[in-house]
């Protein structure tokens, strides 16, 4: 017989473990073992490119590898902070309807965000 750690409310409730916290927190790690990376990369670049003013800055998006990174690094960063303030909605907002408001928004604006960064560097670039 297996001896279950819930109380008996939680049991009736069916509260317990969602088995999302794991993937969540290797995501998030995930994500920023890249941006270790990936945002150095960009800082560097970035002040090279912003020394050659507006010209140089759009002949360093137009290079392939740089806008390519460019949208990888903004992905990565859009997906991170997605991924952080999910759970910050989900530990703090206490009401079930503004939670779900606010998870679906966050989703929203972080693929907005995202489209929008990749349609710039595309159009550069194309």
């Amino acid at each position: 017989m297996t001896k279950s750690i819930r109380t008996p409310l939680g049991a009736v409730r069916g509260l317990g473990s969602a088995k999302a916290g794991a993937h969540h927190f290797i995501t998030q790690r995930v994500s920023a073992i890249a941006l270790l990376f990936l945002v150095p990369w960009f800082l560097i670049s970035l002040i090279g490119a912003v020394r050659g003013g507006y010209d140089g800055a759009i002949a360093w998006i137009g290079q392939p590898l740089n806008a390519i990174l460019l949208v990888v690094t903004v992905g990565a960063a859009l997906y991170h902070m997605r991924i952080g303030m999910q759970v910050v909605i989900e530990d703090y907002i206490g009401r079930t309807s503004t939670k779900a408001v606010l998870l679906i928004l966050n989703t929203f604006v972080s693929v907005l965000l995202f489209a929008a960064a990749a349609f710039a560097v595309l159009k550069i670039a194309g």
